[in-house]
């Protein structure tokens, strides 16, 4: 009985590996590494993109786009890219206040809302 323990436990672990690459688990401990890291990496660029934006954003500017951010998350994300290219370039000396933002935001909605008429009067017979 003791000559089939480890071969029992081979297949208990090729068993176990299946039922993880079933449920999207990692199949090998070299993938779970990889993907580890990889996580790691988006989570700290997530932070560091944070920090810049608390650095750029007065309080009141940095809560209305998180409001902004639960309803459109795309367009929020996008409002951020742009107040954070624009810190990176230099155009941006001071706190952005929760005015500019909504000016920001104004700006964005008529240029969005200008190509999508463009967009609809082009498909138009």
């Amino acid at each position: 009985m003791a000559d089939h323990d480890p071969e029992l436990e081979a297949i208990r672990q090729r068993r176990v590996q299946e039922l993880m690459g079933q449920r999207g688990g990692a199949a090998s401990p070299q993938n779970a590494g990889q993907q580890k890291a990889q996580e790691d990496a988006k989570q700290e660029a997530e932070e560091r993109r944070q920090m810049m934006l608390s650095q750029i954003l007065s309080s009141e500017a940095r809560e209305r786009l998180s409001r902004i951010a639960l309803v459109k998350p795309d367009k929020a994300r996008g409002v951020e890219d742009v107040l954070l290219r624009a810190a990176q370039t230099g155009g941006i000396s001071e706190k952005v206040s929760e005015e500019r933002l909504i000016s920001l935001l104004e700006q964005i909605n008529s240029h969005t809302s200008k190509q999508t008429k463009d967009s609809e009067a082009s498909q138009r017979p």
